[in-house]
Parts: C-alpha cells; sequence; structure tokens
C-alpha cells in the first residue's frame, strides 16, 4: 500500500491511457478530456498533492475539457456546408433540369448558372422543369439524381 500510495501517479497516467485508448474507438471527443484531467491529477500526485485533491483536480480538469474546450474543438472539426467552396460546395445543391437528363447528358440551372448534367441513374431519364440534387461534380458536367420532394 505504501508503494500505491508514493506513486499515484502511475495510476493516473494508465486512466489517462485508457481514456486515449478508448477515445480512439469513439472519436468524440468526451474520452480525450477524461484523459486529460486524468493526466492533470498525475501531475500533481508528482509534486505530492494529497489523493483526495488529486481527484478533484481531476475532476475539474475534465469538466472544464468537457465544458470550454470540447464545444469548441467540435466547431473546428465539423466544416459546415456554408464553408465549402468551389465544386464542392455544389454537392447536395438543388438544381432545375432544364433540358431532358439521360445518360447522354442535359442541362440544369445550378445556382443560377446552366451546367451540363447527366443521370446518376444512367437508366433513368429526367425530364426538363424536375428538381434535381447534385451527387457530385466531374469536371464541367453535374452528376444529378431525381429530388425526392
Amino acid at each position: 500500500m505504501d508503494w500505491l500510495a508514493a506513486h499515484t501517479w502511475i495510476v493516473w497516467v494508465a486512466l489517462a491511457v485508457g481514456f486515449g485508448i478508448v477515445e480512439m474507438t469513439t472519436l468524440d471527443l468526451v474520452f480525450l478530456m477524461l484523459a486529460a484531467g486524468a493526466l492533470a491529477g498525475g501531475l500533481v500526485s508528482l509534486v505530492g498533492v494529497p489523493v483526495a485533491a488529486q481527484v478533484l483536480l481531476a475532476l475539474g480538469v475534465a469538466l472544464a475539457m468537457l465544458f470550454v474546450v470540447r464545444p469548441a474543438a467540435l466547431r473546428h472539426l465539423r466544416t459546415p456546408t456554408q464553408a465549402r467552396t468551389g465544386v464542392a460546395a455544389l454537392i447536395g445543391r438543388s438544381a432545375v433540369v432544364l433540358e431532358r437528363i439521360d445518360d447522354n447528358g442535359g442541362r440544369i440551372k445550378l445556382a443560377g448558372e446552366v451546367w451540363s448534367a447527366r443521370s446518376f441513374d444512367p437508366h433513368r431519364a429526367i425530364e426538363p422543369g424536375t428538381a434535381v440534387e447534385v451527387v457530385q461534380i466531374e469536371g464541367a458536367t453535374a452528376v444529378v439524381y431525381e429530388s425526392e420532394l
């Protein structure tokens, strides 16, 4: 028991590594924040702070990381659709068929411009006036499918 009391930092580091391993499987940044709290507990244990204070500090750091750092990190990780530029911004957008679209091509009005287009399903033709959604852009051709709305 004396050894454990003198080496609590090892328990904290093992806990942090365990949280880190779990984080690699979940990728939601919760266990990463808990690992940061465990590392904080391990650091203060090296200074000789009592175990109760180590636990309180680890909990405080973990909670601060969960409620302050995690939301900011998630905002930076998830790029909203509006921030995409170029042809990547057109994927998922709605358009209107101007000329019949089949496996050979056709025309759509997309983001105020006329684009050449082809059907995502090569066996299906889409008639003028139909609403479509862009699946991908191949060069100057939009690959579309008929909107379900």
